[in-house]
């Protein structure tokens, strides 16, 4: 008998920009805004509400300060401002999901934050040092991923179907032409190949397009149609 094949499927929830409940209907992770690119306390409450309803597991999507550029404007931080930076938004995170029932399960940066990461050792480590020792999800042999793994951290690969790659596995930059791919079934398909790469342990579809639900709920089927459990990475 064949072993199950498992893929956990997160979206970006908490933004202002999408279906926060149809997405939870779909998804089993959702990345919370903790307030710095988008969201407030409120939204946070409400997404946790839902994430407890619908046994969707929440992590703290962390990003710069930076709610006019949504958190995908390059910027460059002090190392100690950036930790307590995050401090601040887990915190605000778990303040919210405590009365709901939930746990901060895991931490994932958002935006320029996330490209920074993947290669800027000293912002790595800031990230790190202000996350409460969560487990972190991240892009394959990033730097964030190496330092949580040497620093005994649970660490869960993850893929964007919805985006375009460059031939040294890092995000083409959504200026580019071609960055960002297009279409229900073309995002399936790709999440299918990810799943398939064994690299991954979790697909990432993007909550701030007018069709996210749709993509998620095509990207599931796609998954579960290609014999894969499609359920949280923490089980």
């Amino acid at each position: 008998m064949e072993p199950v094949r498992r893929i956990d499927l997160n979206a970006d929830l908490g933004e202002g920009v999408t279906d926060d409940a149809g997405l939870l209907a779909v998804v089993t992770s959702a990345n919370v805004a903790c307030g710095f690119h988008a969201g407030d306390p409120e939204v946070m409450r409400a997404v946790c509400e839902g994430a407890a309803r619908t046994g969707v597991v929440v992590g703290a999507q962390v990003s710069y300060r930076d709610r006019e550029g949504f958190g995908r404007r390059p910027m460059d931080v002090d190392a100690d401002v950036l930790a307590e930076w995050v401090a601040e938004q887990v915190a605000a995170l778990v303040e919210a999901a405590t009365p709901a029932g939930v746990e901060v399960a895991y931490l994932k940066p958002h935006g320029a934050l996330y490209n920074r990461v993947a290669d800027d050792e000293e912002q790595a480590a800031a990230v790190l040092a202000g996350s409460a020792g969560l487990p972190v999800l991240g892009l394959p042999d990033s730097t964030l991923l190496r330092l949580a793994q040497t620093d005994g951290r649970v660490v869960v690969p993850e893929g964007f179907p919805d985006r375009a790659y460059t031939q040294e596995g890092r995000l083409v930059p959504r200026t580019d032409p071609g960055a960002l791919v297009e279409g229900a079934d073309r995002v399936a398909a790709n999440a299918v190949e990810l799943a398939r790469s064994g690299r991954v342990r979790t697909v990432c579809v993007h909550g701030d397009s007018p069709d996210a639900v749709a993509t998620a709920r095509a990207v599931r089927h796609a998954l579960e149609t290609a014999g894969y459990d499609v359920r949280r990475w923490s089980e």
